[in-house]
């Protein structure tokens, strides 16, 4: 960045004009001047050039693919506001041996092994692959078990996807077992690429299957955690769970995962970025006491918020929408009191909610919250405007009883219709409607009328699954545009980052972006910086 800022200089004092450089504070605070772009990452702006006598056609387009290339170098993007946390820096795998031991048995359709190759393929782009670092291989098994590649085969990460792609399903029987013995005699084995284990190496297996196997596993998968080896089960569709926790390393809740279908198994692919990952810093490891995001410097931090907030004077906690009537926002959550969900993954969906509280200004002329919980019935546990601040509130929240037994989305979905954004009920008319619905499973009634008619109405529509939600019933509650305003975890302990996504996308500004041309055009270098990364 510091080369192309002093190409820049050199270019403007040949022409006579050095390049404006403004430090984008806020949304409402960023007045570009024309030809402005926001290259993000240091958060500047750098204005194009603009002599006032006439350059060279050739120079003019030497400085716009210099500002063009300083954009493709950045990694981190955003609308103007406060520095974003840095990337690629925060998380380093450990040096680690992982074999994939994947069920390619004639219940797995070819589009469905596909999706296995997906996820494999994306686990392994979050790792740092190497002779010296961390290390891959594939068991591919059905009534037979084939080495697809050892741990020494490929020492790079293209390598590693290339073949990946190439692997074809083997379409016989189940024989899980043997697949796990496969493992720990030749997979495992210092002459297939295995490194001697000590606290600096991981030895990890992934097992992928879909049905009951034909041989035992118990024995074997212990003899595999006698070994040293860390063992994943993933479980899918008609799988037996019994099984994936004979197969699976302790804790259970932490090892073994279960997915409805293939079309969601990419979902899962987050979790084990996250455990294969190393942190190395105060931001990273949690030390730090930053309400929004935190900035690692050597050997300390210091703290930011995101766009729309502003850093309060202790340094360490945000203010976010707040201002005048544009602040205005009746909010309703409709919450799925299921028995899946567990009484311990409730009490993470109500600190969810909570999170999404503190970030609101709550009056009588700002935010009202509201709360509905369902399961076979719908119970609204507080309606719009009965608390007056966060506190009273999140004190409801908390007491909030956990209903368990069935999931009847479309009745809740048509009780926020009918009642919940009523103004009996405290809604305010020409206030903004929105309502953020959570679940983690299959509806059992049908929400598509419903969550037409609420789009329909105006209602902003978010839709949060976790765990065995479908996806399709995901979509079809969100609104316009989908990506915004659906969003999916695997694993309950993780949504309080769809929280924190949250709490900038249901804020509501006083003023617009003045900077909206220039997030404009971030956006579609956005857009293909990611094309050129996948």
């Amino acid at each position: 960045v510091q080369y192309f800022l002093l190409v820049l200089r050199a270019c403007a004092s040949a022409l006579g004009a050095p390049p404006a450089l403004h430090t984008c504070q806020g949304l409402a605070s960023c007045l570009p001047e024309k030809g402005q772009v926001n290259t993000s990452g240091p958060r500047l702006l750098l204005a194009t050039l603009h002599p006032a006598s006439s350059s060279s056609t050739a120079m003019d387009r030497i400085v716009s693919a210099l500002l063009l290339s300083l954009l493709l170098l950045l990694q981190s993007y955003g609308a103007c506001g406060a520095p974003p946390q840095p990337r690629g820096t925060l998380c380093r795998t450990k040096p680690t041996d992982l074999v994939f031991i994947i069920d390619s048995s004639r219940s797995v359709r070819p589009q469905e092994f596909e999706k296995v190759k997906v996820f494999m393929s994306q686990v392994i782009e979050g790792l740092d692959v190497g002779p010296n670092s961390t290390r891959v291989g594939v068991i591919n098994y059905a009534s037979a078990v084939k080495n697809e590649f050892s741990l020494k085969t490929y020492q790079t990460k293209a390598g590693l996807l290339q073949a990946v792609r190439r692997i074809e399903p083997l379409s016989t029987g189940t024989m899980t077992g043997l697949a796990i013995q496969f493992a720990i005699s030749r997979a495992f084995s210092d002459s297939e690429g295995a490194r001697v284990r000590s606290p600096n190496f991981n030895k990890v297996a992934i097992v992928v299957t879909d049905g009951r196997p034909q041989d035992g596993v118990q024995d074997v998968a212990a003899r595999a955690r006698a070994a040293g080896i860390e063992i994943f089960a993933i479980g899918v569709g008609r799988v037996d769970m019994h099984t994936l926790r004979q197969i699976a390393s302790q804790p259970l809740d932490d090892h073994v995962d279960y997915v409805e279908s293939y079309s969601v198994i990419e979902k899962l692919t987050h979790k084990f970025q996250e455990a294969f990952c190393v942190v190395s810093d105060l931001c990273a490891t949690g030390d730090h006491d930053c309400e929004q995001m935190c900035i690692s410097t050597p050997g300390a931090y210091k703290c930011a918020c995101k766009e729309g907030f502003t850093l309060n004077s202790d340094g360490k906690t945000c203010s976010a929408c707040s201002g005048g009537s544009g602040s205005a926002l009746d909010l309703v959550f409709l919450i799925d009191g299921s028995k899946s969900v567990q009484p311990e993954n409730f009490e993470l969906v109500k600190k969810f909610i909570n999170q999404i509280v503190d970030s609101l200004e709550v009056s009588d002329k700002q935010a009202q919250v509201g709360l509905v919980q369902y399961s076979s019935s719908v119970r609204q546990e507080f309606p719009l405007g009965q608390f007056k601040n966060k506190k009273d509130i999140k004190a409801a929240v908390k007491k909030m009883a956990y209903m368990e037994k069935g999931t009847m989305t479309g009745q809740a979905l048509k009780y926020l219709i009918d009642s919940s954004f009523s103004i009996i009920n405290g809604a305010r008319p020409g206030v903004p409607k929105v309502g953020i619905v959570f679940t983690d499973g299959r509806s059992q009634d049908y929400i598509t009328d419903a969550a037409k008619k609420a789009k329909d109405l105006g209602f902003r529509m978010f839709a949060v699954g976790v765990g065995n939600a479908v996806e399709d019933e995901l979509r079809e509650i969100a609104s316009e545009p989908v990506a915004e305003h659906y969003f999916y975890t695997a694993d309950f302990r993780t949504i309080s980052k769809i929280g924190k996504k949250l709490q900038m996308k249901i804020c509501i500004e006083e003023d617009p972006c003045e900077c909206k041309s220039i997030v404009n055009f971030q956006t579609k270098v956005e857009d293909l910086i990611n094309s050129l990364q996948q």
